[in-house]
């Protein structure tokens, strides 16, 4: 009788557990963890940064957990997620701009502090820059090697030591695992500068600064491309477009193109005053429509706004229309042909992969 019963309720519990297996299904999740464009302060917004999450529906995307740059203000974003500094896996660096990376400190600081390991940060290597003058080094390998000499000339890093013994006494740079990607990479759809499992990130070298790098995660459950501050290798018009071809080598077939964007409302000319260098190097909304129209994108996704949403000013350069809204740059990137999904950044706006339409 006991083995009846017993062979009664596998039969009864098996097929849902069955059930529940052939349902947890592969997702891959992207949520913007601060979309202030370059290094002023509006609204309380985060410095320029990226979470990508790749796991599946039984535990909410949470195998993997990779962060793309990290601006101001990037731990206390991935707190408001209920995610530690300790959980993520690797760190991916475009470019060596502070807007870009004043939180990379924060949260190596924060594994030293509470024992978390190394943790990878994929960044270009040293690479050298002479023009314009004077020449100068770029250097990722470098701002991981110094990014604690405050606290260490201040005595915190000896002090912690002091109180635990089993903090390395060289500080938060003995907990970065770096991964340098030597350039120049070769203009093709990407090479493999990471890989876990099943997921993989490819690199590809673009134009802003030197050393800048864009990123495309390829996971079960599709792809997501990081663009970084990327955009025309032709430094100012005559040019066709102010996008780079190599990232749109990069995103072809995309789910999702994660960039930075400049509303042409800055374009020199226009009224604002706003320096031409930086607008030149940086993807308007309409060129970035046109190219993720033109690479088969399904979701374009911006953030790094220049305006951000709802500012009167851009540091001391004022809008000459006043603020702008997300339909200014929707309608920007509608112009410039784009029939996907647009999704205009905002602190902690998330994407999930497969996506649902609501």
């Amino acid at each position: 009788m006991r083995y009846l019963f017993l062979s009664t309720l596998m039969l009864f519990f098996l097929p849902a557990c069955l059930h529940t297996v052939a349902h947890a299904e592969p997702c891959l999740e992207i949520t913007l963890t601060g979309t202030m464009g370059g290094p002023p302060a509006v609204n309380g917004l985060a410095g320029a940064g990226t979470l990508v999450r790749y796991g599946d529906s039984s535990n909410n995307c949470s195998d993997l957990l990779l962060q793309f740059d990290a601006g101001r203000g990037t731990i206390m974003r991935l707190s408001e997620l209920g995610i530690s500094p300790l959980q993520l896996d690797a760190v991916f660096i475009t470019h060596m701009h502070s807007d870009h990376i004043e939180g990379l400190a924060g949260i190596m600081q924060y594994r030293w502090h509470f024992f978390g390991g190394p943790l990878d940060v994929v960044c270009s290597a040293d690479i050298a820059a002479a023009k314009p003058p004077p020449g100068r080094t770029m250097s990722c390998a470098a701002y991981l090697d110094h990014m604690g000499d405050a606290f260490i000339e201040s005595g915190e890093i000896a002090q912690r030591h002091i109180e635990n013994r089993k903090r390395d006494p060289a500080g938060p740079a003995s907990v970065a695992s770096l991964n340098a990607v030597g350039l120049p990479l070769p203009d093709r759809p990407g090479t493999v500068v990471w890989q876990e499992g099943d997921v993989k990130v490819s690199a590809i070298a673009s134009q802003h600064i030197p050393g800048h790098l864009s990123y495309r995660v390829d996971s079960p459950a599709g792809s997501v491309v990081i663009g970084g501050d990327a955009g025309n290798s032709t430094a100012k018009p005559p040019r066709a477009n102010s996008t780079s071809a190599t990232v749109e080598l990069l995103a072809k077939n995309a789910d999702v193109l994660v960039h930075s964007v400049m509303h042409p409302v800055f374009a020199p000319g226009a009224g604002s005053k706003f320096p031409p260098l930086a607008f030149y190097r940086q993807s308007t909304a309409t060129d970035l429509g046109a190219m993720a129209q033109r690479a088969g994108v399904q979701h374009l996704m911006f953030t790094h706004l220049i305006p951000a949403l709802g500012a009167e000013s851009h540091g001391p350069f004022r809008l000459p229309s006043g603020p702008l809204k997300q339909v200014d740059f929707e309608s920007a990137a509608r112009a410039g042909g784009f029939t996907g999904h647009i999704h205009i950044g905002t602190d902690l706006k998330t994407l999930r992969l497969p996506w649902q339409s609501k």
